[in-house]
């Protein structure tokens, strides 16, 4: 801001005040307006020679509303609490724009692969066209599956979706973020699929918001920092009118759900979400096994 902009936004009285800064707010979360300068940055750094081809466009990255960052945090839970080898074959349910592949094609090694796939085309299209090339062993698939919060065109119902692999394809799965946004009966219907393409021995890493006494207990006292009621028999949500927008799940459903999909809870890990003082991350981590 230059001096004389300064001076000027300093002698507005109160109201017109917080009228420009209201009005700005409305401009930068207006979603094509804000697309549109997402574009200008990138193609401003693809002429400066500072575009990174590895680097999602920034309206993809603000889609996920959340850094890349974390797919480093996550490749250690891989390695320490699922004992992930890098010559394993890897699913990723809900690859979005790639933020666990891009750190794990830094980690496996043939014969170790990776598939992905994800209910937005656009993630799934950047990950074909900047990843594979790059790591043939790294393929991406789309999924046209309903979801009312990322996906209400989708044409496949969750729980009735057949994930496009072999039986046993797998050693290693993992889910994060997904089923916070998965209705019980798409939840155990996935859980069902992992069960199905997971190797005898094979493990899955899934994040999820599960609702125990403690964290109810918790939520009530107001200690969260996502707060939930109940909906419709183990779900919890954040917003009645769209469920899949944010969504919690009672623990029981998803133990039973588990054992029915032929999968074991080797351990569980956690999450800050409803104001625990220790966690291993923000979300709940469960481990799954398949005996």
């Amino acid at each position: 801001m230059t001096e004389l902009a300064r001076r000027i936004k300093d002698r507005l009285p109160d109201r017109p005040r917080a009228w420009l800064h209201a009005g700005r707010r409305w401009v930068l979360r207006t979603g094509p307006i804000r697309a549109a300068v997402f574009d200008v940055q990138d193609g401003l750094d693809w002429v400066l020679g500072r575009r990174n081809p590895l680097v999602p466009p920034r309206k993809l990255v603000h889609g996920i509303g959340s850094s890349l960052d974390v797919g480093e945090t996550y490749l250690r839970y891989f390695r320490e609490l699922a004992g992930l080898e890098p010559t394993e074959a890897v699913l990723d349910v809900g690859c979005g724009i790639g933020r666990m592949a891009l750190p794990l094609t830094r980690y496996l090694r043939p014969p170790g692969r990776y598939e992905g796939f994800d209910i937005l085309r656009a993630n799934v299209a950047w990950c074909r066209s900047a990843i594979t090339p790059r790591y043939p062993n790294f393929g991406f698939q789309h999924a046209d599956v309903f979801n009312r919060e990322y996906n209400p065109r989708g044409q496949l119902a969750g729980d009735q979706f057949r994930f496009p692999y072999p039986d046993g394809e797998f050693g290693f799965a993992f889910l994060t973020s997904v089923f916070t946004h998965l209705m019980p009966a798409d939840a155990a219907h996935y859980l069902s699929e992992l069960g199905r393409v997971l190797r005898p021995g094979g493990r899955c890493l899934a994040t999820f918001f599960l609702m125990t006494a403690e964290s109810e207990a918790l939520g009530a006292a107001g200690r969260g920092s996502v707060h939930f009621r109940p909906f419709d028999g183990p779900a919890w949500v954040t917003n009645p009118a769209i469920p899949e927008a944010c969504l919690a799940l009672d623990e029981s459903f998803v133990r039973r759900a588990a054992a029915d999909a032929g999968l074991s809870v080797a351990a569980t890990r956690p999450g800050s979400w409803c104001g625990r003082e220790q966690s291993t991350d923000f979300q709940d981590i469960v481990i799954f096994a398949k005996p």
